[in-house]
């Protein structure tokens, strides 16, 4: 995702959940990121209860596929995470913006898991931004997403909340809505246009010292 404009700057990381496991991110082509997720239920909403993930057959406890998406975007550099992205096709993502090497202007977030989240409202003014994806690596492009944002989304323990969000954590959830809906952000951007990881940094740097 785009750089932020912010001038936030490198703090202590966040804590891992306590015994949360990382898990692998599924790479552009699984055909998991192609889906449209499922929505969680309300019997989910629970410590107790489980979730199905389709590609092992497994059950998870939803807080702990939870807990797991924040460890992964934490260990990975991620500013936020969907839950396709770990091969889980339900209606939830974090959101962890944080300054780190990826994205060392982000604006500092708790890490925030919001599960079948819905966009109600959105500014007419966009931005056009950098964005990459821990499901495409080594790329980088430019997308225009809406500046302000009005949103709902139910919290980890199920409680409704609504928020508005403005430029780069508007540009996240916009970002990992789409990963629920089986789009990735170089589907916005024609692949003239994508550019490596290296190139994205230097073209960043130059940004921040135009004198250099």
């Amino acid at each position: 995702m785009s750089h932020s404009s912010s001038s936030a700057s490198p703090s202590e990381p966040w804590s891992v959940p306590p015994v949360a496991q990382t898990r692998p991110v599924i790479q552009q082509g699984n055909p998991v990121l192609r889906q449209t997720a499922r929505s969680i239920s309300s019997q989910c909403l629970t410590a107790e209860s489980l979730t199905a993930e389709p590609l092992t057959g497994s059950t998870t406890a939803l807080q702990t596929l939870i807990d797991e998406l924040i460890a992964t975007a934490i260990a990975t550099n991620g500013v936020g995470i969907a839950a396709p992205q770990i091969a889980a096709s339900e209606r939830l993502f974090i959101i962890a913006s944080r300054p780190n090497e990826r994205y060392p202007n982000a604006p500092k977030m708790e890490p925030t898991a919001m599960i079948n989240p819905v966009l109600i409202d959105r500014s007419d003014q966009e931005e056009l931004g950098w964005e990459g994806c821990l499901s495409v690596p080594d790329r980088r492009g430019q997308v225009s997403r809406a500046k302000d944002i009005r949103v709902e989304y139910l919290d980890r323990w199920g409680a409704l909340q609504r928020s508005q969000f403005s430029g780069f954590v508007a540009r996240i959830f916009q970002h990992e809505l789409d990963h629920l809906n089986g789009i990735l952000f170089v589907d916005h951007v024609a692949p003239a246009d994508l550019v490596s990881e290296v190139e994205y940094l230097q073209r960043l740097s130059r940004e921040s010292h135009p004198s250099n």
